[in-house]
């Protein structure tokens, strides 16, 4: 409690004059006075909030005092409005300090509490026709899509069944056949379908039918279940439910890591199979390169053995080189000399073979001539009557 608050009561219940309260504010400070109207506010703010809650009170105890007055005959809600009236005429009879009795700490926690739980049970009211509207919205809008979607499904078929399949080539207008035909057929779709939905009607109002009766039976029974059976219901619902809340965190934690996790496994697919790709291309260079390997020891060997062939012949020229004994001018003037003659000799030899070649021939013409003109026999020229070139020559 402030002082202004403790001032303030000690004056009142004193009974002191106005004019000590005014000396005792004459002798504070400004920033006193100032400190005590903000603890002023505070605590009238405080109490008209208490105010608040306890004629929220007063009002709901009222709303449901008049409800049992409407609920209860007419002699007993007369006889309440009788003593209601006493009441009334004894409240009046009061004294001035009757009227300045207190709420007591205990009292105001009490209501505070009652109304904390009112607060609760509307807010769980108004959160249950929150969720039963949401479902109902949720319901409306599922089978809008559903609506939408079939909507959607009609017109794509009626699209491609009547405005382009019942197009009559030759004329180019729509044939009234199929587009009859086409309707026929979705009545009998739509006819099944009410079939279908007839029969599960009818399931349902059968199971439902059995359960009514089940229910009966236990109630019959004396296995009905009491309110601490239902709440204990709700109590377990709600514990299923955090568990259920918590399995879906982790389910949703889950498939976030699952969705990293196929991230990374993309990003090392790309990167192996980046590396297949340089591992095949490293395995032809490899292959290119073992070939060209080959190739070159092929090409060793042949040089090896290139090398002997030049190392003996090179061998034999040395061996030639060192036994070789230059000759005497005179005999390499000879040699000259014999060597001119021998090649005039052979000049002189073509010349004669080349006469006796022409003659040869000129010979053959006259033996073909011959043998055309006797009896247009043509006899071959014996090879063994040729005369050879070295014999016509000798």
């Amino acid at each position: 409690m402030s002082r202004f608050e403790i001032e303030t009561t000690d004056t009142t219940v004193s009974g002191s004059s106005s004019p000590v309260l005014t000396d005792r504010l004459e002798d504070k400070t400004d920033a006193e006075l100032k400190q005590l109207l903000e603890e002023a506010r505070k605590q009238a703010e405080i109490l008209a909030k208490e105010n608040a809650l306890f004629e929220k009170f007063v009002r709901r105890i009222e709303a449901k005092d008049y409800q049992t007055k409407a609920a209860l005959p007419a002699t007993q809600s007369s006889l309440i409005d009788s003593k209601t009236v006493k009441k009334k005429a004894k409240s009046r009879s009061v004294s001035q300090t009757e009227r300045l009795f207190k709420l007591t700490a205990e009292q105001k926690c009490d209501i505070a509490t009652r109304e904390i739980d009112e607060l609760k049970a509307e807010n769980l009211k108004r959160t249950e026709e929150h969720e039963r509207s949401s479902d109902n919205y949720k319901a409306v809008f599922s089978e809008a899509d559903l609506r939408l979607s079939e909507l959607k499904k009609r017109t794509y078929e009626f699209d491609r069944e009547v405005v382009k399949g019942a197009v009559d080539p030759r004329t180019g207008n729509i044939v009234g056949e199929k587009v009859v035909r086409y309707f026929e057929d979705q009545l009998k779709s739509m006819d099944l379908l009410v079939e279908k939905l007839r029969l599960k009607n009818a399931s349902l109002k059968n199971k439902k039918r059995k359960m009514q009766l089940q229910l009966k039976q236990k109630e019959e029974a004396g296995e009905v279940r009491n309110e601490v059976d239902y709440d204990q219901l709700k109590i377990e619902n709600k514990q299923f439910n955090e568990k259920c809340a918590e399995k879906n965190q982790e389910l949703l934690n889950l498939k976030l890591k699952a969705g990293k996790t196929l991230q990374v496994l993309n990003t090392h697919k790309k990167e192996l199979q980046t590396l297949c790709l340089e591992s095949s291309a490293l395995e032809g260079e490899i292959t290119q390169r073992e070939e060209m390997l080959a190739k070159i020891d092929a090409e060793a060997i042949v040089v090896e053995k290139e090398m002997k062939r030049a190392e003996a012949s090179n061998k034999e020229a040395r061996r030639l080189l060192e036994d070789y004994r230059v000759p005497d001018v005179m005999e390499y003037v000879q040699e000259k000399a014999s060597l001119y003659e021998l090649k005039k000799a052979v000049k002189v030899w073509e010349r004669k073979v080349e006469i006796a070649e022409m003659g040869l021939r000129t010979h053959k013409q006259t033996w073909k001539q011959l043998c055309k003109q006797s009896n247009g026999a043509v006899t071959a020229w014996p090879a063994a009557q040729e005369p050879s070139l070295t014999t016509a020559l000798m």
